[in-house]
């Protein structure tokens, strides 16, 4: 093997063969392998990365799974409430891989002002709301201090609607509420405190986020009761499961919902981020391929009478295809260096510099999210080579077809 390994090595380090014909050929499939893994990195970083910051944002506004009343109208205007004495709240132990779950409540409501209307959900969170959820997309001002004993007028506005409403931090805004029913409305006051923008047009659009206590007193609820529970999950890939298990362990009176349900359209379009990564991986590993088997016959081909003069002293036909592919590994390797570099490159410029935006109408996202996960480059690595060399096994059996004599005569 050493001997084979010191042939192959030769091969790329001999003058006479870096200027040949060949040379154009090799450095076009050492680029082709470049370009192949930069395609299949950026790929799957971009793909598997948009699909984490949608589900997250999703998720940070809605929590994994919703738990609501069976009996639930809001489109007639009638909320039925649910209490918060529950065996599952505040702390979901019947269930395991529970994260963390909070009650919230929501009531539509229109925000006038001396130029425009805006027709708004208003959600009502407790002293249990999980800001950390939200707290990075806040652009302007602070988040609501909402505590158990003391009605806080405070809010958190989208930019979009601000935008809309023309209004600016520390602004107040008089926002009118049907009455359960829809008989009437009552007012209410709020101060914009803060201003986020998630990127999430479908919430943008339409919430702001302000103490439960406004509806409570407006629904006319007793302090426990609340319009539904957000849980939250450590793995969201079990979602699913995780989902039928809440269902079971909460009473038969209350259905619960996981996002990938209530937000189906957008769960069902990020499934076909998977399809696309498959396809470019397929299509840039057969490039990739293809020119290496192009530039392994050229070398074979060039090297007929070396291959002669080693059948004439004694080598197997397998030594020596060992030999090329020896050769071929060096040149792939040298390729996945360098489409490496580059793609963790401008990887690391997107992460942090966000050169490349996105429109958030259509994908939920202002910037490109990207997802580096050295486990996931390590395999396209070693994927890459494996295909690559159990491929180049096919133009290296020429080698067995190659006559001793003929080949020394070879010119």
């Amino acid at each position: 093997m050493n001997l084979e390994y010191f042939i192959a090595k030769r091969l790329v380090l001999d003058k006479e063969y870096k200027s040949s014909v060949s040379s154009p050929i090799i450095k076009i499939a050492v680029t082709a392998i470049a370009l192949g893994i930069i395609m299949m990195i950026i790929a799957v970083a971009t793909g598997i990365g948009l699909q984490k910051k949608i589900r997250e944002k999703v998720a940070a506004f809605n929590g994994h799974i919703i738990i609501s009343n069976f009996d639930d109208n809001q489109s007639q205007g009638n909320t039925i409430p649910i209490s918060t004495k529950q065996d599952f709240y505040p702390n979901f132990t019947s269930v395991s891989g529970i994260k963390h779950i909070q009650a919230v409540a929501n009531k539509t409501g229109l925000i006038r002002t001396e130029e425009t209307v805006e027709g708004i959900v208003f959600k009502g969170v407790g002293e249990d709301y999980d800001w950390n959820n939200i707290k990075e997309y806040l652009v302007q001002g602070v988040l609501p201090e909402i505590s158990s004993n003391k009605l806080t007028d405070d809010i958190v506005m989208s930019q979009f609607l601000a935008e809309r409403l023309n209004l600016k931090l520390n602004d107040i805004c008089r926002t009118y509420f049907i009455k359960e029913g829809g008989k009437g409305y009552n007012l209410r006051s709020f101060k914009i405190v803060g201003i986020f923008n998630s990127g999430f047009q479908e919430f943008d659009a339409n919430y702001i986020i302000g103490d439960i206590k406004h509806i409570q007193k407006i629904n006319k609820w007793k302090s426990d009761e609340v319009g539904a529970f957000e849980v939250f999950i450590d793995d969201f890939d079990q979602i699913e499961q995780k989902g039928k298990e809440i269902y079971k362990a909460i009473p038969p009176t209350y259905d619960s919902e996981t996002i990938a349900e209530k937000y189906y359209s957008i769960f069902e379009w990020l499934k076909l981020f998977d399809f696309n990564i498959v396809v470019i991986l397929i299509v840039m590993i057969v490039v990739a391929t293809i020119n290496m088997m192009v530039a392994l016959l050229v070398l074979i081909l060039e090297r007929t009478q070396m291959i002669g003069v080693l059948k004439a002293l004694g080598a197997t036909n397998w030594s020596i295809r060992k030999i090329f592919l020896y050769n071929a590994a060096h040149l792939i390797i040298k390729g996945l260096f360098w489409g490496n570099a580059i793609a963790l490159l401008l990887l690391v410029v997107q992460k942090y510099f966000k050169i490349i935006n996105l429109n958030p109408e259509s994908y939920y996202v202002n910037v490109a999210p990207v997802d580096i996960n050295l486990v996931h480059i390590g395999l396209l690595n070693i994927g890459t080579i494996v295909i690559c060399l159990l491929v180049l096994l096919i133009p290296s059996y020429i080698i067995t077809k190659i006559s001793p004599v003929k080949a020394i005569r070879f010119d």
